[in-house]
């Protein structure tokens, strides 16, 4: 593990501890992942009634305990999806009828699946959570033919677990195995997450309970067969096994996803709620905290409620594993945790190292330019062309050019992305003025008809 100070980790402890407590969960596990790899983790209660602990041991569960994570499972769909995009086999925008022909709703797309904007209904026809009776393959795209489509495209977000069950299919046909082979073969084993499995592998894991609200004598919960429905909610895990996740998504490795596609799928598609503090991105949850976005999503099974959260730009991460049905809210326990690492022991900043070079074509483009009335200050940084407006926050990224061809640059982050920057020169090579995303930049402050008269 990495090192997070003795007194941040008292402080976790306690939290740990408090949510435990209040909550009445019989076993949680609390972790934070940091710098690449699992830096704290602490069990608390136990694991399992039945089962007493040994010498020496306490029972409670650990980093290596596997719980029920539920609809953390869609992330794994959503990146095996954009995997398939980035492999040209789909689209974002093709429509599911034309990835499974059999199937008769058109119009959804494979965006508003992964972004629970498709007005499609929640879960399977058949009343799947009462019976306890969950649709196989074969069942699957009929069900979704008699299932409801109860809102609007894009109007307001609506969770399907339904839709997620659909992307599962449709990876096992574009990739030709199964939808855990795929997540295997694509995720689990690139990553090292050796205990990530449907349902659970065997391994010392959690039992599921409901604690009931007027007694303290907890029930057992079944662990369930999700058939087909595994590609929204059927895997396993460990806080071992999510740090590893987490730290992807932080810092993503192409082997599994690259950064860009990470970066959109964690760009946001749509607010979820009506203070628009969580928002929902391509397969991830988008949480505001104050002014830091965390990503991630939580799980919810019988007797299992969990959650992971990442703020990637410092590549921090609060895991929340509890076994009981009825459990404390698990994407604030998880942020709880990070913010707690983020507050007491911020990352150091980068230490600033000098430039070699700067490219002979921007020397006269350095300085402030005025653009709508306002300056904007543009500066090479390794050799790379930036500009920020003047006074903008710390926080704001700086837009990022990159050269196309002759005076002509592309903007590839930051403001305006995707629009060009062209320099015009007068006779003496002298930049005079500079047009961005077409606007008029000028040395000078000028409003819109001053240029004119010039």
């Amino acid at each position: 593990m990495t090192e997070i100070p003795a007194q941040t980790q008292s402080a976790l402890s306690r939290i740990v501890a408090e949510r435990q407590a209040k909550g009445r969960v019989p076993g949680l596990v609390g972790a934070v992942a940091r710098n690449g790899a699992l830096a704290w983790s602490e069990g608390v209660g136990s694991a399992d009634l039945d089962q007493p602990a040994g010498a020496g041991e306490s029972g409670a569960p650990t980093a290596d305990t596997q719980y029920l994570i539920a609809s953390h499972s869609k992330t794994f769909t959503a990146v095996a999806i954009m995997a398939l995009r980035d492999e040209g086999k789909l689209s974002l925008d093709d429509h599911v009828d034309a990835l499974l022909p059999e199937t008769e709703h058109g119009g959804i797309t494979v965006r508003q699946m992964l972004s629970h904007v498709s007005g499609m209904q929640r879960e399977p026809v058949g009343d799947v959570w009462d019976k306890m009776a969950f649709p196989d393959r074969d069942e699957l795209l009929p069900g979704w033919n008699a299932a409801e489509r109860v809102g609007k495209p894009h109007h307001r977000f609506h969770y399907s677990n339904l839709v997620y069950s659909v992307l599962g299919e449709v990876i096992e046909r574009l990739d030709g195995r199964s939808w855990y082979e795929s997540i295997q073969a694509r995720i689990l084993r690139p990553l090292g997450m050796e205990r990530t499995s449907v349902g659970f592998d065997g391994g010392p894991a959690a039992q599921g309970y409901y604690v009931p609200p007027f007694t303290d004598v907890p029930v057992k919960e079944p662990v369930l067969d999700l058939g087909a429905m595994n590609a929204c909610g059927g895997l396993a895990s460990t806080a071992g096994d999510l740090a590893k996740w987490a730290m992807f998504i932080a810092d993503p490795v192409d082997e599994v996803l690259s950064k860009d596609t990470v970066d959109e799928m964690c760009a946001p598609q749509i607010m979820a709620d009506e203070r628009w503090i969580l928002g929902f991105g391509l397969g991830f949850m988008l949480l505001r905290l104050g002014d830091r976005v965390t990503v991630g999503h939580t799980g919810g099974m019988p007797g299992h409620i969990t959650g992971t959260f990442v703020h990637r730009s410092s590549g921090t991460a609060g895991i929340a594993l509890m076994n009981t049905t009825s459990a404390p809210d698990p994407a604030a326990l998880a942020t709880d945790l990070l913010l707690k690492v983020l507050t007491d022991d911020p990352e150091k900043p980068t230490a600033w190292t000098p430039g070699t070079t700067v490219p002979d074509e921007l020397t006269g483009v350095v300085g402030t330019w005025f653009s709508e009335g306002s300056p904007f200050t543009f500066s090479v940084r390794e050799g790379t062309l930036r500009a920020v407006p003047q006074g903008a926050p710390d926080w704001k990224p700086p837009a990022v050019f990159e050269k196309v061809s002759e005076d002509v640059y592309r903007t590839v982050s930051g403001r305006e992305t995707g629009e060009l920057l062209r320099i015009t020169r007068d006779a003496t090579g002298t930049p005079v003025t500079l047009h961005w995303a077409t606007y008029l930049c000028t040395r000078q402050p000028q409003a819109f008809g001053e240029w004119l008269q010039s």
